[in-house]
């Protein structure tokens, strides 16, 4: 991109744009990761009901636990849920219940809590904020 004005004005503005369209995109690409979590999760749901022939076959071994997420966030069930969306610390067991929590990067706990578009609460129990060190005040 070689025509960009010489000044510095129009150059921070265009810096601003762009850094706001980058961190609109991160938010974007968050919550489209936790969607395609969820419907895995499902997927996984729906195939556990039917017998696979590792099953059937009569496997036997210890099973793989998956390791335990460092942060867990709370979504959502619909657009008038009015439930907020909260983090958690990984092994944090004070959930609202009814909402199956999504496994979270730190990176992606630190920008859930800081983004206002997202609005995401911290649990007030594991406060998940004071690992990140994040100051919400």
């Amino acid at each position: 991109m070689s025509d960009l004005p010489p000044d510095p004005p129009r150059l921070r503005a265009i810096l601003g744009h762009l850094e706001r369209q980058i961190a609109e995109t991160e938010t974007i690409g968050l919550y489209l990761r936790l969607q395609h979590d969820e419907v895995c999760k499902a997927l996984a749901r729906a195939t556990s009901s039917v017998p696979s022939r590792e099953h059937s076959a009569g496997r036997t071994g210890p099973q793989r636990q998956p390791p335990a997420a460092e942060y867990l966030m709370e979504s959502k069930l619909g657009q008038s849920d009015p439930l907020p969306v909260v983090v958690h610390v990984g092994g944090c067991t004070i959930r609202q219940g009814r909402r199956t929590p999504s496994a979270i990067s730190a990176a992606q706990a630190r920008m859930v809590l800081t983004d206002p578009v997202i609005g995401a609460e911290p649990c007030p129990i594991c406060r998940p904020e004071s690992k990140l060190g994040v100051d919400l005040a």
